[in-house]
């Protein structure tokens, strides 16, 4: 029996194994090798991702959008034969993927993220099919990491205002036309109230454990909730700061091209 249950363990220990390596790849870049780590938990964005791999998608792509302290990013097929000085960026591979946001799935430094077409025009958040980028972040001082939540915040608030405000936009105008203050007023106080209840499922609140990545490791807070992040980097965070910190040009594209070579 204790030999049954040892070859078990075993079994289960090399399956183990092999399903870590199978999720590690490594990005080789002109600038050097960033090897990365693809999660179980965002199974769609891990597929993708090994299916362009496998066919060969990046070889060749530029990292297009470098921004220190930010992200470096890459995915656009038009940066393959680009230009010098040619604005990248607006190409992808032509379909979406649903988004897999996490909740323990945080920006912290050296994870990989998807990039996606913003709110106004995508608001279920859905990833592009092949843009990803990889956070290099800032870390935080603990008076600045409060100060960016609540603007944050306070931003959330005003897009949910706004978007409250223009669904009662008729009632609005109906009761400012006839000097109905009154009616006005109650209209007010129940966008208000709707508000605050939408505001409490997307208010960001870190908890004590974001509060001490951010405030050590470093990374980006503002993008939380709103983008799929799928990996992270296991090896060569060196090279995503060399990369990282390369001159740009106005369009933050590196005036030295950096080259993804192969992934494998």
């Amino acid at each position: 029996m204790k030999r049954f249950l040892g070859i078990l363990f075993i079994v289960f220990m090399l399956a183990s194994c092999r399903e870590r390596e199978e999720n590690v790849f490594t990005v080789e870049t002109s600038a050097g090798n960033i090897r990365i780590r693809l999660y179980n938990d965002t199974p769609l964005h891990r597929d993708n991702f090994v299916k362009l791999v496998q066919d060969g998608y990046y070889e060749g792509m530029l990292f297009h959008r470098v921004i220190s302290d930010f992200v470096i990013q890459t995915g656009d097929p038009d940066s393959r034969n680009a230009r010098p000085q040619m604005v990248l960026g607006a190409n992808d591979i032509g379909y979406k993927i649903d988004a897999e946001i996490r909740p323990g799935r945080i920006h912290r430094r050296g994870v990989v993220a998807a990039a996606r077409e913003g709110d106004d025009v995508n608001p279920e958040h859905r990833s592009s099919g092949s843009h990803f980028y990889i956070v290099q972040g800032k870390v935080y001082r603990p008076g600045e990491l409060d100060t960016l939540v609540g603007q944050i915040n306070a931003r959330r608030h005003q897009r949910l205002f706004e978007k409250v405000k223009k669904e009662h936009e008729a009632a609005i105008r109906k009761y400012e036309a006839v000097k109905d203050y009154d009616s006005l007023m109650e209209l007010n106080r129940k966008i208000s109230e709707q508000v605050g209840k939408l505001l409490q499922g997307e208010k960001m609140v870190l908890t004590d454990e974001q509060k001490r990545v951010y405030t050590t490791e470093g990374g980006i807070p503002f993008l939380d909730g709103t983008y799929t992040v799928f990996g992270e980097v296991v090896s060569g965070m060196d090279v995503v700061d060399k990369i990282a910190g390369m001159k740009t040009d106005e369009n933050n594209r590196p005036e030295k091209d950096v080259r993804i070579i192969k992934i494998k």
